[in-house]
């Protein structure tokens, strides 16, 4: 595509030469077009590296993302604070919201519900202010769009999400009336309570894989007599820290016990999206830029040797070194400006490509 290019595109390059080389820039023009064929190479070996540096940065922040979402759904949030029914954590929410560092903080239910014989987990939560403390991912529901979805819930009270395997299990459609046995506080018995199927969730912050519901933390306290949140989560760039200041703030509690991101993330090591690639993709970045140095310099040193006796004929008839530069510098502009747009391109290409691949690997799957 270059070499043709080259071939046919002498008065259109010449155009674009002109701001750089002035008069000179048909002469320019005419001049790369003769060597078209290394100038052609040289572009490939620019492209080369910069689509081997765009599909590295692209899909090495891709992957790393999608590791810290790993962790973040194992772990609920950058730092989660789980109790028990008979210490919840939620009764040191204000405190724990008051710590250094904490962005944002939210009390979660972690209850339990009888769907059918089946015993499942079931997750009260404030649908309209979730996303402030944990990340709700497009991925987790059905339909890729998480606001919406939490949107619907917040409007609906007696509203519940259920998890795929729940939905293909009992054979279920949205609109269903579910009725769910939970346990009231009041005389510890599970009794019935009516719920309505609004959406699929496919993951949730802490839930387990196969079969999990959620549901409005308002309702189930209404229904089960009892507001107290098992979980808070909280947001924070510096987890470590706040953990460990929020282990303070709940070591009265008995069973109560505090995690964060990093923690979850080396829990999990095992697994392939555990892998940091931040020190490989400095290496890899730094070798792409010595790479794009290398082949710019070895083509402008070749075309600089052909063209001595060229330059030094032009000298002796008064060239002066900026017309002489004109051809080094519009050379160089060809070399980077081509070969920046067609690496660039073909980078991001292959990282689509490497990440379409791996999305077996990452849960939930990446968002493109």
């Amino acid at each position: 595509m270059c070499l043709a290019g080259l071939d046919r595109g002498r008065e259109r390059l010449a155009k674009w030469l002109a701001p750089l080389a002035g008069s000179l820039a048909g002469i320019v023009a005419a001049a790369l077009c003769r060597q078209r064929r290394r100038m052609t190479q040289g572009i490939a070996l620019v492209a080369l590296a910069f689509a081997f540096a765009t599909s590295t940065a692209v899909f090495n922040t891709t992957y790393n993302a999608q590791a810290r979402i790993d962790a973040e759904l194992t772990n609920g949030a950058d730092v989660t604070v789980t109790g028990t029914s008979q210490t919840p954590a939620s009764t040191r929410l204000q405190k724990l919201a008051a710590l250094p560092g904490v962005r944002a903080a939210q009390a979660m239910q972690h209850r339990f519900a009888y769907v059918g014989m089946d015993l499942q987990d079931l997750y009260g939560i404030d649908a309209a202010r979730i996303g402030e403390a944990t990340r709700m991912s497009n991925a987790f529901f059905e339909g890729g769009n998480a606001k919406g979805t939490l949107d619907l819930l917040a409007r609906t009270p007696d509203g519940i999400l259920v998890s795929e395997e729940t939905v293909k299990d009992f054979q279920l459609h949205l609109g269903d009336q579910i009725n769910l046995r939970m346990q009231s506080a009041k005389d510890h018995q599970y009794h019935v309570v009516p719920f309505h199927f609004i959406g699929v969730a496919r993951e949730f912050p802490t839930a387990p894989r196969d079969s999990f519901l959620v549901a409005n933390a308002r309702y189930v306290a209404q229904k089960t007599h009892t507001d107290a949140a098992e979980m808070v989560l909280l947001k924070t760039p510096t987890p470590a820290q706040v953990a460990m200041a929020a282990r303070a703030v709940v070591a009265a509690l008995p069973g109560v016990k505090v995690t964060d991101v990093d923690q979850a993330r080396r829990v999990i090591g095992s697994s392939l999206t555990a892998v940091d690639l931040a020190g490989l993709t400095r290496l890899e970045l730094g070798f792409a830029v010595l790479m794009v140095a290398g082949a710019t310099g070895l083509v402008l040193a070749l075309g600089l040797a052909d063209r001595r006796r060229t330059f030094a004929i032009l000298s002796a008839l008064g060239a002066t070194p900026a017309q002489l530069g004109a051809f080094l510098w519009s050379e160089a502009l060809l070399l980077f400006v081509a070969g920046t747009s067609i690496g660039t391109l073909t980078g991001f290409a292959l990282a689509w490509m490497l990440v379409k691949l791996l999305t077996g690997v990452f849960d939930p799957l990446p968002s493109f």
